[in-house]
């Protein structure tokens, strides 16, 4: 016999069926009671319950009667998407990307900062104060106004915020980004590893939407993975899960030497190759052969529907992805679907204000926080 729900059971209960009933107003006009009772499964009195707190905590707002018919219209009612804002960082060695984005996620205002990955900190720090400080202008906000803010930076990252590790970029190591962009909009502020971030917006934007385990190769100046399992971000007990690149053996810290051996930038080293060219072919080869054995590694412990490949090397899937489907052929019991990601190098800052938005919902739709109406 099941008992009685416990307060806390009921808490989650209504916390389930408001976040059911915005994933069905999200992006899709306006719905009556009934058909948002219809598309979410519950009841039309639990619906009216949950549309009723909606639009008290700003969330939904009832959309205008459309002109014509017979007879009163039923009300209808739509999300209200312009009720906040978000912001998303990607911190990487060539850029510093900012965006402002509403609660469906549509970006309304970007800014791009070029940097090289030789700054030190508080240089990088300076060029991510300038790009939010000139995005939220863009938008007409202040940082006050934003309800959280998610952060992609390369290394190791701590739930805190705080990088742990970081190779790739000079004096990074140790860096609280939590606080810092805290100093810019005092919201919340999520920090995440980039190559998670990606991942995370192949799923909610990208080619990975349809896939509930998936593997993300972040092919660029370096190579690191994020991990969908279950339709959800695996981050590890300690937040360092998909770090295989850290074993020398799986051929990940020298895959891109094979093609900065060849002359010019990678770029024309997969132009070269596609063009013909014998030495750049080969340089191709033997990067794709060593990204092969660290995704290989990855597909076998985890038996993944697809890898999805993406950074700054994606925009040379003709000359990667069947070679890449080739090596993984030789090595896994079962190949997954591969495919290159369609999101460029907005990928990390998309899975940014993913991480933001998943942050704004679970605080208000616990109450700990209130739409404020910006009509």
């Amino acid at each position: 016999m099941i008992g009685e729900p416990s307060g806390g059971d009921l808490s989650r209960l209504r916390q389930l069926n408001a976040l059911a009933v915005i994933k069905v107003l999200q992006g899709q006009g306006a719905f009556t009671l009934t058909e948002v009772a219809k598309r979410t499964g519950l009841s039309r009195a639990s619906t009216e319950d949950v549309v009723r707190e909606l639009l008290h905590k700003g969330w939904v707002a009832e959309a205008e009667v459309t002109v014509g018919g017979v007879g009163r219209p039923a009300r209808r009612y739509r999300f209200r998407a312009d009720a906040g804002r978000v912001l998303g960082i990607d911190i990487g060695g060539h850029k510093i990307l900012a965006v402002i984005a509403d609660l469906e996620g549509n970006v309304q205002h970007s800014i791009r900062v070029a940097v090289t990955p030789q700054l030190d900190r508080l240089e990088r720090l300076e060029a991510v104060d300038r790009a939010v400080a000139q995005c939220l202008q863009g938008a007409g906000l202040n940082g006050g106004e934003v309800w959280a803010s998610g952060v992609g930076t390369t290394g190791l990252v701590d739930s805190g915020g705080r990088v742990m590790l970081s190779e790739a970029l000079p004096q990074w190591t140790g860096v609280d980004l939590a606080e810092h962009v805290r100093r810019l909009a005092p919201a919340p502020v999520l920090v995440e590893n980039d190559g998670k971030l990606a991942a995370l917006a192949e799923c909610w934007r990208g080619v990975a939407r349809y896939a509930k385990d998936m593997v993300f190769l972040l092919a660029g100046l370096r190579t690191g993975a994020g991990l969908i399992i279950d339709g959800k971000l695996h981050r590890g007990f300690g937040n360092a899960s998909g770090e295989i690149g850290a074993l020398p053996a799986l051929g990940w810290i020298r895959a891109q030497e094979h093609l900065s051996a060849a002359s010019g930038e990678a770029g024309d080293v997969f132009a070269a190759a596609r063009a013909g060219d014998k030495a750049a072919a080969t340089a191709v080869r033997r990067y794709v052969k060593d990204l092969a054995l660290g995704a290989s590694a990855l597909v076998l412990a985890l038996d993944p529907q697809m890898v999805v490949v993406g950074g700054g090397y994606s925009r040379s899937a003709d000359v990667l992805i069947e070679p890449l489907r080739r090596e993984l052929d030789r090595w896994c019991i079962r190949t997954p679907e591969v495919r290159m990601s369609t999101l460029g190098d907005e990928a990390v800052v998309l899975g940014a204000v993913r991480l933001a938005l998943d942050d704004v919902e679970d605080r208000v739709l616990n109450g700990r926080t209130s739409a404020v109406s910006h009509l």
